[in-house]
């Protein structure tokens, strides 16, 4: 019987905090039990919604990855020449698929140019899956949803061992949320896990421009 993986990322937007991207190893003839358990996109999900699917999800499945892309990381990935954070998402699920070996992959692609990604993708891996990239996937397919639950699941963890550690609430991480950028506004330069190269985070750093009246 052939294998699927499906491959999503969460905190792809925020201003604090790592980007999490994970993928799950299903038996395709496995896929109708995750519609059973009704999984879907993390984003329409509440926090114990997805806790609950998370567990439910690991024992349907093969196994999984998850890769955790701290701040800097994706800082460095920003600042270089040769990277963007679409094609650090690629590397690090290149990594994935090579770990999990999956026969099929279905792939929630970050990217507007669907082809360009994968095509980059196909560069880091050690074999030819057959690969499926679409976008609204953690809404389309089970395995993208799975996967989605899974990356969510340890991204709020992450969110909350950051907050436990330095004994500090900074809201969501992200910029749509005015209580990340009130804190983002006071404590900028206190703590390490910004994303510096975010234009939210820039922001704060520019001088307020006065207006002269003459």
């Amino acid at each position: 019987m052939a294998t699927i993986c499906g491959i999503d990322e969460a905190g792809r937007g925020p201003v604090i905090g790592p980007l999490v991207i994970s993928g799950i190893l299903i038996e395709e003839k496995d896929l109708v039990k995750l519609k059973d358990i009704k999984v879907k996109d993390s984003k329409l999900l509440s926090q114990p919604q997805r806790e609950k699917l998370c567990k439910e999800i690991k024992i349907i499945i093969i196994k999984e990855k998850t890769i955790i892309i701290p701040p800097e990381e994706i800082d460095d990935a920003l600042n270089s020449e040769e990277l963007n954070l679409n094609r650090l998402e690629a590397i690090k699920t290149a990594m994935i698929i090579n770990y999990l070996k999956p026969d099929k992959v279905t792939i929630d692609c970050p990217s507007t140019n669907i082809n360009a990604y994968v095509n980059y993708l196909k560069t880091f891996l050690k074999y030819e899956p057959k690969i499926k990239a679409e976008h609204k996937a953690d809404f389309l397919y089970p395995e993208v949803s799975a996967a989605s639950i899974l990356a969510k699941c340890v991204r709020e963890e992450e969110i909350k061992k950051l907050k436990e550690k330095y004994k500090i609430d900074f809201g969501s991480g992200y910029p749509s949320d005015p209580k990340t950028i009130e804190f983002l506004k006071k404590n900028y330069n206190k703590y390490d896990f910004f994303r510096k190269t975010w234009a939210t985070y820039k922001n704060i750093l520019e001088p307020k421009k006065t207006k002269e009246f003459i």
